[in-house]
């Protein structure tokens, strides 16, 4: 027996929970489709700029995440190439603060129904059915849609079905941490960031006693042996840590085992960002899904919840305007239906295509800067372009994706 759905969601990510609770607010249901048996909390905790706060206010939950989350005033940077005091650099005016992913995902989960996300629930095959998609899931449960989006990540397999190929590797990794200091860290607001020889790393406090913290690097292929073994993780990191400052080396020392997370970094090329097929007919991506990037902005996740906010409103404006003239029958309603979901998702990918290749290529252009190990790049950065990128990143964040009304 197949189930019928007006629109499924697949990934319980934050793309896929957020265009989710903003179809929930415009009075449409949805389906989210999970693989995993819980929602899977990866990455800790993300750098969330003035963007990403206008779409968690646009799908109601920004007031309740601000109460949990301390803004952030500055970023102080230093280099470990040169020997010469950090830079501060004033986040005054702008709305900047480290959001724990758990905390996100379970906000945005707890606002919709309680059988909107669906576990374990992996698909493994898409059909054409006439106005319709078919999903074949693993158990053998098999779905019909008018509406699939895939917000599943950068393995993603709707994205595979709309043409794009795997991201790639960038030729970096990251490690990744949190840290909870039971009666305060009592290292301020400030996020700190320290670059040089190859390296980038930094922490942020998310509270009073979360820390999040990250090490970019260039690995070598020994690198491998380290990656699910969470003690050598945290040797290496301390390994790369004789220049950083103590602070530094104590929280990562802070970190439990299980909050301690490695992957390599991928990205989507640009040019398939211009020439893919972010939708095709009834079918889009969205998320990591859409555009994989480098952590070097801070946008990868913001740039999520921008694309549920535009996508939730680019389909309720199609799904709630009236249908096909009825006398004609179901089918040509049907047809009709097809063809605004069609341009509904049309407009979405034209809406967040520029913004996707924007945020992809700087990325990956600030992360080249930041962690070339080559001098004279190194002196150019530590001298110049120091002053210059967090500039460039506020003004990333500067982004508007308007509200839910269409």
């Amino acid at each position: 027996m197949e189930i019928v759905e007006d629109v499924v969601i697949v990934g319980a990510g934050i793309a896929g929970l957020t265009t989710s609770l903003g179809l929930h607010r415009l009075g449409i249901r949805s389906l989210v489709l999970e693989s995993s048996d819980e929602l899977r909390i990866t990455g800790f905790a993300f750098t969330t700029w003035s963007n990403a706060w206008k779409a968690l206010d646009a799908v109601g939950i920004g007031e309740s995440l601000r109460h949990q989350h301390y803004l952030t005033p500055s970023i102080l940077v230093a280099s470990t190439f040169l020997d010469q005091p950090a830079s501060e650099i004033s986040y005054k005016g702008h709305e900047i603060r480290c959001l724990q992913r758990r905390l996100l995902l379970e906000t945005l989960a707890k606002e919709l129904p309680s059988d909107t996300i669906r576990f374990s629930s992996k698909v493994v095959s898409i059909e054409e059915s006439g106005f319709f998609k078919r999903l074949h899931l693993s158990d053998g449960t098999i779905l019909k849609t008018k509406v699939l989006i895939g917000c599943d990540g950068v393995n993603s397999v709707v994205a595979k079905w709309l043409g794009f190929d795997k991201p790639v590797f960038t030729g970096r990794s990251a490690i990744r941490g949190s840290a909870n200091f039971k009666g305060g860290h009592g290292f301020g607001l400030k996020f700190r960031q320290f670059l040089g020889k190859g390296l980038r790393s930094g922490f942020l406090p998310c509270n009073d006693e979360n820390v999040y913290w990250f090490l970019t690097w260039i690995p070598s292929t020994k690198y491998e042996e380290l990656e699910d073994d969470p003690v050598k993780l945290k040797q290496f990191v301390m390994s790369k840590l004789e220049d950083i400052p103590n602070e530094m080396k104590s929280v990562v020392g802070k970190t439990e085992l299980d909050a301690i997370a490695s992957s390599p970094l991928r990205y989507r090329r640009p040019w398939e960002l211009l020439w893919g097929n972010i939708s095709k007919g009834n079918v889009c991506v969205a998320g990591d899904a859409l555009h994989p990037m480098t952590p070097d902005l801070g946008q990868g996740g913001c740039a999520a919840l921008e694309d549920g906010v535009v996508l939730a409103r680019c389909i309720a404006e199609a799904l709630l305007k009236p249908g096909g003239e009825e006398n004609n029958g179901k089918i040509v309603d049907e047809e009709e239906e097809y063809k605004r979901i069609e341009m509904g998702l049309k407009n979405y990918a034209q809406e967040r295509r520029w913004r996707s290749i924007d945020l992809v290529s700087t990325a990956s252009m600030v992360g080249y800067i930041q962690q070339n190990s080559g001098k004279i790049m190194n002196f150019l950065r530590d001298k110049f372009l120091s002053r210059f990128l967090p500039g460039m990143l506020l003004r990333k964040a500067s982004f508007d994706c308007g509200t839910l009304r269409y």
